[in-house]
């Protein structure tokens, strides 16, 4: 048995700026030092896929991070930090399991494929607005899209996109950790709270005919379930909060690849059924997350031992990538065999595992169809950015040119 503190590990320095730029070689490189295991400035970084799959089932043992990096950043008492400790994948043990079971039978595959027309109906609306351009910068594009989608999807003014999809921004960099950011987050968050307590009070005054949407869903399932409406308004922020950043950073990175692979982005114009395919690997390929946990109780494994509060990360977004655990990881492959018991860990594992994953695959798979079959033969013109590998990573910058159909 070993701690932590007698290992010769080695250091991924993540907070670093140019860390993001380009991360695996230097998980590659960890890796040759310490199998599945490296530092970083905050805490311990597991850096193998199959060890962050077995840590993942131990729940009982790790508590989500929020509460304690609310503090680590002095962020007690603002809105941001309330929201943070009191979110649903903060809650004690038996309260999160009852909303969690409460919502969980409603987010099905079913209710999200009856969404898809929706989401259909969006995402032809902005490639109508931005086709003929014949360029722009396609991560800021992507960035209307999963929010214009929530917005259908709970039936908000379209007109009220552009202030929250900024704030929704710069909330979304709250987790790497950039303490000059805080005030913007907190006015962010200000806004998206009076967002949402809106549009509940204008719903309930209003109910409308047709189709139940996500909105009608969480009303309703939170009065039948007894959920009050402090829960329900963090809820539907969480949504937003969760969907947003993912979404966009997959569906831009998904495009960045594709770009290299012009043979698979033109067949996802023709077959509608490939673009899942291609969405699957897609998580594989890149996902944005670097998910923190603590300790909650001292525990071994693997001969180490981890000692209660330390805090732990689980780079999801290059979990895809080790090549130990996935054959050919740095080849891009649609058709590849999908071991179910070796997927991809794009939305976690266990208890926390995401209760958005169909809605986020669907409209994904939507996107890409209709994107493919409008934007024909896109070609990078100018330099990519990154975001900051910590919280939720991609790319900050697209810029295409191409032919609009």
């Amino acid at each position: 048995m070993q701690t932590l503190a007698e290992l010769d590990l080695p250091h991924l320095a993540m907070d670093e700026p140019s860390f993001g730029q380009n991360p695996l070689p230097r998980f590659a490189e960890a890796r040759k030092q310490h199998p599945w295991l490296a530092t970083s400035s905050l805490g311990i970084v597991i850096t193998e896929h199959k060890a962050m799959r077995e840590l993942f089932g131990r729940d009982d043992e790790l508590r989500p991070p929020y509460k304690d990096v609310v503090a680590l950043l002095g962020q007690e008492g603002t809105t941001w930090g309330r929201f943070t400790e009191e979110q649903l994948i903060s809650l004690p043990v038996d309260k999160h399991k009852f909303l969690r079971d409460t919502f969980a039978a409603k987010f099905t595959p079913r209710f999200a494929n009856q969404m898809r027309p929706l989401m259909q109906a969006t995402i032809s609306r902005l490639l109508d607005e931005w086709v003929p351009k014949g360029s722009f910068d396609f991560e800021l594009f992507a960035s209307h899209f999963p929010i214009s989608v929530m917005f259908a999807l709970v039936g908000a003014p379209q007109e009220g996109i552009a202030l929250l999809r900024d704030d929704l921004e710069v909330i979304g960099l709250a987790h790497s950790y950039q303490l000059d950011l805080f005030p913007r987050i907190q006015e962010g968050m200000v806004r998206i709270d009076e967002f949402v307590q809106r549009i509940i009070a204008d719903r309930r005054a209003n109910p409308h005919d047709g189709i139940e949407d996500m909105l009608d869903l969480l009303i309703d399932t939170s009065d039948t379930g007894n959920v009050d409406h402090r829960q329900l308004v963090d809820l539907i922020m969480f949504f937003f909060l969760a969907g947003y950043d993912t979404s966009k950073n997959v569906l831009t990175y998904t495009m960045y690849t594709l770009l290299d692979y012009p043979e698979i982005y033109e067949r996802c114009a023709e077959d509608y059924d490939y673009c899942r395919k291609v969405i699957e690997e897609g998580l594989r390929w890149f996902n944005p997350s670097t998910v923190a946990r603590f300790v909650d109780k001292e525990f071994e494994y693997r001969g180490v031992t981890f000692p209660k509060d330390q805090m732990l990360f689980f780079p999801l977004s290059i979990s895809g990538r080790d090549p130990g655990s996935f054959p050919d990881a740095d080849t891009f492959n649609p058709d590849r065999v999908v071991d179910p018991n070796n997927r991809q860990l794009a939305f976690a594992l266990g208890k926390h595992m995401c209760l958005g994953q169909y809605i986020a695959r669907a409209q994904l798979q939507e996107a890409l169809h209709q994107v493919a079959r409008r934007i024909k033969n896109p070609k990078r013109v100018g330099e990519v950015g990154w975001r900051p590998f910590f919280g939720a990573w991609g790319l900050k910058g697209l810029p295409i040119a191409f032919e609009g159909a």
